[in-house]
């Protein structure tokens, strides 16, 4: 057995190191603090002099490394060169980023750090500015740092019109269209603290903001702490129609009434998905509150027409919500309460008809080669070959990939259905290739510490896929679903067979892409073509 100093996790800890022994580790655990640690591969407790004499207690034959040593060994031979100054490091507000050349014995020291991040987009490793952070970089890359910078201004993405700037004591609060609150500012403990504290909110990526929902009392808090720690307030609101009414906040509504436990119930009882039980629920209990003073028992049909009539003309919802909403009160009477269907009458907004953006057999070729990696193209392969939607994509399993009858098994997709779709043979040739690489064990597709793939990881691929390509569409990982079924139809296959192959229960659904189709299109000449004198 072998202790050696380390620094993990921002702290120094005493690694522990042995041949893989179950009664051993059994007995590691029982030290104070005894922690397990995946990126070290080894057991660690606490550095300081109580810890190492309850080790030596226990093992009385551990041998001890009197050189203090860093979160990796920094004398293995392929521990780079001192010497080079190859480490640029730029200090952005709350994130440390560090470029440098790929190399595995510094990789290893950044993933010592809490929530230390690889930016693929960036070619750089994201780092929290917590406080003692960029001395560790200092001391560890020493003279190898070519450059630190540290830059006075945020950037704010995605927001108003396009890319901006706010000084980093500067606090932007962004109230958006759908009642939220973006919070926009530069490494403030106190305020992330309290921001934390505020029910349902999170933090955007994407947007490298925090997001709260919009209540008075949140925002009159927000702007308390701003001013004791002396930032400016900058308030702005999305671009909104005056005459649209908010949905009501639980946070702003007076004994506010959650949706009953029969509801929910008889929902999880006849199996409804959980994406389905959420948009009833929430549809229900803005009708319940509607009429937050009348019982349920008393809510009759023209209270309900009335309702509707509300969301229409002055929430001015959209047609599906609409819908869902009616879908919603019905479930209630008709599921819950065991009554008579009834059809509520109410003239609805007329639905603006839009057809689905598509993709030429040429753009999904440059899509496809402008994406090297192996795992991503095999993503995107498999979402075009098969018609798959991102959340298929993500659920499908090894065992889904038949390669004798040369299908895909989707199971439980869109309406608890299951369905086969097409194998190609040319994904197939990549699939065994990325199989060789990444190995995966349940899941086709699955992330780095093993599971599923994420939805929002897909899009990305995406994203950097089609800005490579140079593609101007505005398009999606569904685009390739939309293309594959067009190019199906410009082949010549029946539509029937696309409507299996997509999952559509109606074929009014599928009936939407005869009218993107250009099949047929070059045979029809335009009439101004046919004038001579002109």
């Amino acid at each position: 057995m072998k202790a050696s100093k380390i620094f993990h996790r921002n702290e120094y800890r005493i690694k522990v190191e042995f041949p893989h022994d179950v009664e051993t580790a059994a007995r590691i655990k029982q030290l104070t603090d005894a922690k397990w640690s995946a990126t070290q591969k080894a057991w660690h407790i606490p550095y300081n002099k109580i810890a190492f004499a309850e080790l030596k207690k226990m093992f009385p034959g551990v041998e001890y490394e009197s050189k203090p040593t860093t979160a990796i060994d920094t004398t293995d031979a392929s521990s780079p060169k001192k010497t080079n100054a190859n480490v640029s490091i730029q200090i952005s507000g709350r994130k440390i980023t560090v470029h440098l050349p790929k190399n595995e014995v510094d990789t290893k020291f950044l993933l010592s750090f809490r929530y230390s991040r690889w930016d693929r987009k960036q070619f750089c490793w994201v780092i929290p500015n917590y406080p003692g952070n960029i001395d560790l970089l200092k001391e560890y890359f020493k003279e190898r740092i070519s450059a630190i910078v540290t830059n006075e201004v945020l950037t704010v993405i995605g927001i108003i019109d396009d890319h901006r700037s706010i000084e980093k004591n500067d606090l932007l609060i962004i109230r958006t269209k759908a009642g939220r609150l973006k919070l926009y500012y530069g490494f403030n403990k106190e305020l992330t603290h309290a921001v934390k504290k505020v029910p349902y909110s999170n933090w955007n990526p994407q947007h490298k903001c925090w997001s709260i929902p919009f209540a008075e009392k949140f925002l009159t808090e927000i702007k308390r702490i701003a001013s004791t720690q002396n930032l400016k307030i900058v308030y702005e609101e999305e671009l909104t129609d005056p005459s649209k009414k908010p949905r009501k906040s639980f946070f702003d509504t007076a004994n506010y009434r959650k949706c009953p436990d029969d509801y929910l119930l008889k929902l999880r009882e006849l199996r409804y998905s959980e994406k389905t039980l959420k948009t009833y629920k929430g549809a229900f209990e803005e009708f319940i509150n509607y009429y937050h003073e009348a019982e349920l028992s008393a809510i009759n049909e023209a209270m309900i027409i009335d309702f509707l009539r509300y969301l229409v003309m002055e929430r001015q919802v959209s047609t599906s919500y609409q819908n869902q909403s009616i879908n919603a009160i019905k479930f209630y009477y008709e599921r819950v309460l065991g009554g008579q269907r009834k059809v509520y009458l109410i003239e609805r907004p007329i639905k603006e008809k839009t057809l689905p953006i598509v993709l030429n057999v040429k753009e999904i070729g440059s899509l496809l080669n402008a994406t090297e990696n192996i795992k991503h193209k095999a993503i995107l392969m498999l979402g075009y070959s098969a018609g798959l939607r991102v959340s298929e994509l993500i659920n499908v399993r090894l065992r889904d990939i038949d390669s004798k009858r040369m299908q895909v098994r989707i199971e439980q997709s869109k309406g608890k259905k299951d369905r086969y779709s097409l194998l190609s043979n040319r994904l197939l040739a990549v699939l065994r290739e990325y199989f060789k690489i990444h190995k995966p064990k349940e899941w086709l597709f699955e992330g780095i510490g093993g599971g599923q793939y994420s939805v929002r990881s897909i899009q990305e691929i995406m994203s950097a896929a089609v800005k490579k390509a140079g593609i101007k569409k505005k398009v999606t990982v569904h685009t390739l679903r939309h293309s594959f079924a067009t190019h199906l139809l410009e082949q010549g296959t029946d539509l029937r067979y696309i409507q299996s192959l997509l999952g559509h229960e109606s074929s009014k659904t599928t009936e939407i892409y005869t009218h993107i189709t250009t099949k047929g299109f070059d045979q029809i000449v335009s009439p101004l073509d046919k004038l001579e004198n002109i």
